[in-house]
């Protein structure tokens, strides 16, 4: 089986890497050709563009920022879309909106491909361990063809329904942990306002009901005001606006959602968009 992979970033070069690791050989393609580097050799080669890579490839995955940059690289100029075998399949890692992941469904059936959305739970410490969680919207018998290159790459699988349902999941995910986050960073600001100390409050609070355990794995990034990446602000404001969309086209009120999507983007105006999105705490501590 000859596996393709567009869009090598924080995300997918780790994905990439690991089935490698199992002995499948990949055509990559990415904008930037040196993130490519370190998965080109025996087990890897490097197209120039998605429509020579999809020619090459039985099951092609995607790992890309946003739905333009998955819509470009599917139906731009030299997308691979129209490029695909037939019955090829489509394998959408992306984090995107519902609707969106249904109108690539759609596009991909016209031309006789198969699509799949399989976006991850879990930053890049899980993505190197292979320990991301699969949401998958697809055809049953399309996610049990894939089910061993998933397995290559993370640890669990849940099958969420049809198209769009993996990403609808992964969307209620990303917006529970940016409001949690948000709402932590708030409430630790608004502690050390009233005099309490920032040790005292992460030694108490942090194991609480209150707060949401993934907070904890944040704490050495806000203690040392070092927000190495893990999981960029910026992609967590994306998603947060993406939920919005979603709550606009489904009648669902999203009040919450959209204060702290604003919030976020200020953030991002200040300099944090390509810290981690813990770096939200930065923001508010500095602005209260």
């Amino acid at each position: 089986m000859k596996i393709g992979f567009i869009g090598l970033g924080i995300m997918g070069s780790r994905m990439a890497a690991n089935l490698q690791k199992h002995g499948y050989s990949l055509v990559v393609f990415n904008r930037t050709r040196a993130k490519a580097e370190p998965l080109l050799g025996p087990c890897g080669t490097f197209s120039d563009s998605p429509a020579k890579l999809a020619e090459q490839v039985d099951v092609l995955f995607t790992m890309l920022a946003h739905p333009d940059a998955v819509e470009q690289a599917a139906l731009g100029a030299n997308g691979f879309l129209n490029h695909l075998r037939p019955n090829a399949l489509w394998v959408d890692c992306s984090s995107v909106n519902p609707s969106f992941s249904k109108k690539m469904a759609a596009a991909a059936t016209a031309r006789q491909a198969r699509f799949v959305d399989a976006p991850v739970t879990g930053s890049a410490p899980a993505a190197t361990d292979a320990k991301l969680v699969f949401w998958v919207g697809a055809e049953a018998a399309d996610l049990e063809e894939i089910r061993p290159l998933l397995l290559c790459m993370g640890n669990r699988i849940v099958h969420a329904g049809g198209h769009g349902m993996g990403t609808s999941v992964k969307m209620v995910i990303n917006l529970l942990m940016g409001n949690a986050m948000a709402a932590f960073a708030e409430g630790i600001a608004l502690g050390e306002g009233l005099g309490l100390s920032h040790k005292m409050l992460f030694d108490s609070l942090l194991g609480m009901p209150a707060v949401a355990p993934f907070i904890a794995a944040k704490r050495d990034k806000i203690d040392n005001h070092n927000y190495e990446v893990e999981f960029p602000l910026r992609w967590m404001q994306k998603d947060m606006y993406l939920a919005t969309v979603s709550g606009y086209e489904t009648g669902i009120a999203m009040p919450l959602t959209n204060v702290t999507k604003e919030v976020y983007r200020l953030a991002m105006r200040e300099g944090h968009a390509g810290q981690d999105f813990s770096a939200i705490y930065d923001y508010l501590a500095n602005h209260r």
